[in-house]
């Protein structure tokens, strides 16, 4: 019994060490990357959570006050959107607290890079107290979350339109004929892709012997400006590329298929309906994938040169070459600390991980709406199918923009 004792208080005391010198480790390079990682677990956090924790949440007096007990679905969505509220109201801070920062000799420098000790116990803290705040709170946090969402997915397409538009003058940059073979080659695929997908989308939700004309309307929409993409990248004045225009066509074609599938299950013109909890799960991970994605690029991508999160007095943001590009730039380690302007906006870097933590409650409660009889399946819905295509309408004006603003404004740098 005593070794025993002892054996457990010598291991629990390796772990702590052990997730010292880890938390310890993390420096100037590694802290984005970490954030992404308290990001990731508070995921992870809120779907166990969603799945387990409805029994406990249903057996607590100042939740559970109502005089008929809500369905499991209720309890299940309130403990995604309290983890989730925990979440943002942490990245909310940080971003308050990191407003104004210009130069790395500011004190808040290194609270934005150091103390994770303190940041990941005060993480901790706060997303447990938010398990005592009134239901009130947490109902209007789920409504904003819904407008809050609909801004990360802006953000998402502006992190798209840089990635693509970054991706074509790396190519282009080297100037020799195999890497404009290659993006001759992925813009075809690209095509070939997003017409193949328009076809099943016509097969899939438009099924003969019902009155589809939404569904129709909205795949071909979808075509046209597709179309519209090739047209104004390759007029003369543009002088734009194909690639940009052919993977902005795959991205609104998967947007406007990701709607089609989040419509109700009872929709006659939803193929899906018998398949619908693998649909909705596989469109949750999807979901959850992109997002996750889109957080670490804005991490690792923070302060290039579409100057979004870098501040005036960044070098950076006037610079064409971003913090990571495909070649490495961060090696070069800073010897004056104190005399170097930060090289992205700490707070707008908080502010992304403040909306991508409502966008992914919305994707695990579905969006707030019924989910059927199993509880279980999520990102159903016509509030998600508005999103999708919506969001689909957006990406096709920013990027019609990203290449005629130039032309109309040629004094200005965009």
């Amino acid at each position: 019994m005593w070794a025993a004792s002892c054996l457990a208080s010598c291991c629990a005391a390796c772990a702590c060490e052990a997730c010292r010198s880890a938390v310890g480790s993390i420096g100037r390079r590694s802290a984005r990357i970490a954030y992404c990682g308290l990001f990731g677990l508070s995921l992870i956090v809120s779907w166990i959570l969603r799945e387990i924790a409805a029994p406990l949440l249903e057996s607590l007096p100042w939740i559970n006050h109502f005089h008929k007990t809500p369905d499991r679905e209720w309890f299940e969505t309130d403990a995604v959107l309290r983890v989730s509220l925990g979440n943002f109201l942490f990245f909310t801070i940080l971003a308050v607290l990191m407003m104004g920062i210009k130069n790395q000799k500011d004190p808040r420098d290194r609270l934005h890079h150091g103390g994770w000790m303190a940041k990941i116990f005060c993480w901790c803290v706060i997303v447990f107290l938010m398990f005592f705040v009134p239901n009130g709170v947490v109902s209007f946090y789920e409504s904003i979350s819904k407008f809050g969402s609909g801004f990360f997915l802006l953000v998402q397409v502006v992190l798209l339109l840089d990635f693509v538009h970054g991706w074509n003058d790396s190519w282009v940059s080297k100037d020799e004929q195999f890497w404009y073979m290659a993006l001759l080659v992925v813009s075809l695929v690209c095509y070939v892709a997003t017409f193949t997908f328009s076809g099943f989308l016509f097969h899939w939700f438009t099924p003969s012997g019902h009155d589809c004309g939404l569904n129709s309307f909205l795949i071909v929409f979808t075509l046209v400006l597709v179309f519209v993409f090739a047209v104004v990248a390759l007029h003369p004045k543009v002088n734009g590329s194909l690639l940009p225009a052919s993977v902005i066509s795959l991205y609104c074609t998967y947007l406007c298929y990701s709607g089609l599938v989040s419509e109700p299950r009872d929709y006659e013109c939803n193929s899906f309906h018998k398949h619908s909890k693998a649909v909705s799960t596989g469109s949750l991970t999807i979901g959850l994938l992109t997002t996750v994605l889109s957080v670490v690029y804005s991490a690792v991508r923070a302060g290039s040169s579409t100057t979004l999160l870098s501040p005036p007095s960044s070098p950076r943001a006037s610079s064409e070459k971003p913090l990571l590009p495909f070649d490495k730039v961060e090696e070069q380690d800073m010897k004056k600390e104190e005399s170097v302007p930060v090289s992205y906006s700490y707070s707008f870097f908080h502010l992304i991980f403040s909306l991508a933590s409502m966008y992914s409650a919305m994707l695990l409660t579905g969006w707030s709406s019924s989910v059927g009889e199993s509880g279980k399946l999520v990102d159903v819905g016509w509030p998600s199918v508005w999103v999708r295509i919506v969001t689909g309408w957006a990406t096709a004006a920013l990027f019609i923009w990203s290449l005629v603003a130039p032309i109309l404004f040629p004094d200005r740098e965009f």
